[in-house]
């Protein structure tokens, strides 16, 4: 007789015989008095008498127990006793210990049984699967369900999945096939005012040709085209300036991946000739620009700034370009992007800040910004997803603009997250913003998320009708200006309950990633990847995110929308751009902002000599979804009184006495995601 009130025998009775094909339930076996009789009549690998029963339940559990912590000790330490997988085999810990050397003795006299290898091979598999489920948060099946799902998924569900796999995903990046669940981050709020199809530039008059290339290099977009509409410098002569900064500057920043020398002459004398037989495009003809290096110009390498794709060309003209090219622009470069847009790590190297080069630019859209401070573009197009523009835009002072979500086409670009994504500009001021904007928005044939959004004139807004929030992290010289503007400033906090706002943007993120690179994933190509800690940890993470907790994900941002639109009751607000919860929050609701610089301050430990490099202070002017031209009025208002933004970084002019530690001190902390 067995005590089946003892926990070992009970478990080990229950996983026998559901194991060797009994159809009783766990709860009319607990019943049972004599297992020993039973269980002759339906498991026929019980045949064995006494002792011998017992080693082979032993080793069935034994082998359950070693598959489960082989599988699976990169996630619970056999020390670490509140280990789900732990927890779920201590009852049985002393008990082997005590009979441990006896199991040993007798397993070499127990003949070999092709049944009782049968039940150890299920045992394992049916514990692997158990402490599979509670990683999923979905250990409440029992043994039985867990074993009907494992029979449905290898039926039904992987032959759906490597079918669909074969569809779409034998190719990275996200280039095809775009998922038909699109994101509308639409409030259903009406304009007030009414939309402009093409925007009321200002005017620039009496303006002259500086006589030093320096000077050159740092005018806006508005002072160069007019220097450009009145014949005093051609287009060529303007891309033979930048290509040349651009050469001479990457060696200290590492900004570059491509010169596009060919090309940029092309379109400049393109424009030249255009201009010549009296045909002007708008402020942009002729002027230099680059692209991060996730856009796709034909002819030339697209590299995703990753190791695994540095050769690769794909020939075809993204979106972005086509709408520059169509304005009169020149591509005179592509700029580095952090390796499959993800910070400021390439394959060739960590683009630097070039107010101090010291420190690392942080961000992936880090060539864009860093050219774009340094005087080596006139403006760049960059991309964020999670940051990859705010950070690099405030880190290297510049003026840098994420419009509202769907603004601008994302055809030709590579893709993290069809739900996040956003092309926007850098430049040297938020009227150059204003400019580049008008000449890349619109509807995109090829991308379902974008849209023509009815934006009103940014040059036209009367801000003192305007009210506008600051929250507790503001820089307040910006509240000040602003208000001696006429603007109504008041105090204002954003109101909302959902707590995981984070955590809702690294799930969206992350397996949306995972989706346009998962060819990369399984054929080991992370393994190559150029800083581990990022992609291929986060998304071997992912790889265990269930589609239903990815929706409950997206049921979370919709709550998150919800509570952001009904909290947000100004017209626009000032807030830091760099702190990661209003990151995620931002791009998730889909909030347009305008990064603003505000000021400088003296580097931390400088030479006891003086250093020429500084910090950068910056600001964040934030609006409602559609309102990009409510932060870009605000913005260019506050320009209007402030040099803040026309400062010239040192990049290699740093001071007679100051040397850039190799490597560098300062370090940059990595990404902490708060739950």
């Amino acid at each position: 007789m067995v005590d089946v009130r003892n926990p070992f025998y009970s478990t080990a009775y229950r996983i026998q015989l559901r194991l060797c094909g009994n159809k009783q339930g766990a709860s009319s076996s607990r019943k049972n008095k004599n297992v020993a009789n039973m269980s002759r009549d339906t498991c026929p690998a019980l045949h064995f008498a006494g002792t011998r029963f017992f080693v082979c339940v032993i080793f069935s559990l034994l082998a359950a127990t070693v598959g489960s912590y082989a599988a699976f000790s990169q996630f619970h330490s056999l020390s670490d006793t509140s280990s789900p997988c732990n927890k779920m085999v201590r009852p049985f810990r002393k008990f082997w210990e005590m009979l441990s050397q006896k199991v040993l003795i007798h397993s070499g006299n127990m003949k070999s049984s092709k049944n009782s290898s049968e039940c150890s091979e299920k045992a394992m598999h049916a514990s692997q699967l158990e402490c599979a489920f509670e990683l999923l948060d979905s250990n409440f099946f029992n043994e039985r369900k867990v074993l009907e799902i494992a029979k449905g998924a290898t039926e039904f569900n992987l032959p759906i999945i490597r079918a669909n796999r074969k569809l779409v995903a034998s190719e990275n990046g996200g280039l095809h096939n775009p998922s038909v669940l699109t994101f509308n981050p639409d409030w259903g709020t009406k304009q007030e005012q009414e939309a402009s199809k093409i925007f009321n530039y200002p005017s620039i008059s009496s303006i002259q040709k500086p006589e030093n290339e320096e000077d050159i290099a740092f005018m806006s977009i508005l002072e160069l085209g007019a220097l450009i509409r009145t014949k005093q410098v051609t287009s060529e002569e303007l891309a033979r300036i930048f290509l040349k900064r651009l050469k001479r500057y990457n060696p200290a920043l590492e900004a570059v991946v491509t010169y596009t020398d060919e090309l940029a002459y092309q379109q400049a004398k393109e424009a030249d000739e255009l201009l010549a037989q009296g045909k002007y495009l708008g402020p942009l003809h002729g002027i230099p620009y680059g692209l991060k290096d996730i856009i796709a110009v034909p002819q030339y390498k697209t590299t995703w700034g990753s190791t695994t794709f540095k050769n690769q060309v794909l020939n075809t003209e993204a979106w972005v370009y086509k709408r520059l090219k169509s304005a009169g622009a020149v591509l005179v470069a592509k700029l580095v992007s952090g390796s499959l847009a993800y910070d400021d790590i390439w394959f060739g190297g960590r683009t630097r800040n070039p107010w101090n080069i010291e420190e690392f630019s942080t961000g992936s859209s880090a060539g864009p910004a860093a050219c774009t401070s340094a005087g080596m573009v006139p403006f760049a197009i960059g991309s964020e997803t999670a940051g990859s523009m705010t950070y690099p835009g405030a880190r290297c002072g510049v003026t840098a603009l994420r419009p509202t979500f769907g603004t601008v086409g994302r055809t030709g670009v590579m893709s993290i997250s069809e739900s996040l994504d956003k092309l926007g500009p850098f430049c040297r001021s938020a009227a150059d913003c204003t400019i580049v904007l008008d000449a890349i928005r619109g509807k995109d044939p090829d991308d379902l998320s974008s849209r023509d959004f009815p934006f009103a004139d940014p040059f036209s807004v009367d801000i003192t009708k305007l009210t506008v929030g600051y929250l507790e992290d503001a820089e307040m010289e910006v509240v000040q200006v602003l208000a001696e503007k006429g603007i109504k400033m008041v105090p204002f906090k954003l109101n909302y309950t959902v707590d995981s706002v984070q955590g809702i943007l690294n799930f969206t993120m992350d397996v949306d990633m995972l989706a346009h690179f998962d060819e990369w994933q399984r054929s080991g190509k992370d393994d190559v990847y150029e800083a581990q800690d990022q992609w291929p940890v986060e998304l071997r993470r992912s790889r265990i995110i269930t589609a239903v907790d990815y929706i409950q994900a997206q049921r979370a941002r919709g709550k998150l929308i919800r509570e952001v639109k009904e909290s947000f009751t100004v017209d626009a607000f000032i807030g830091n751009v760099t702190d990661w919860e209003k990151v995620c929050l931002g791009n998730l609701v889909g909030l347009p902002v305008i990064v603003v610089p505000a000021g400088f301050k003296n580097i931390s430990n400088p030479p006891p000599s003086g250093s020429r490099r500084r910090t950068t202070i910056t600001t964040g002017i934030y609006a409602p979804p559609k309102h990009d031209h409510i932060a870009l009025a605000l913005a260019i208002a506050y320009q209007s009184v402030t040099d803040h933004h026309k400062q010239c970084p040192p990049i290699n002019n740093l001071g007679p006495n100051d040397i850039i530690p190799d490597p560098p001190t300062v370090t940059i902390p990595p990404r902490i995601l708060h739950l």
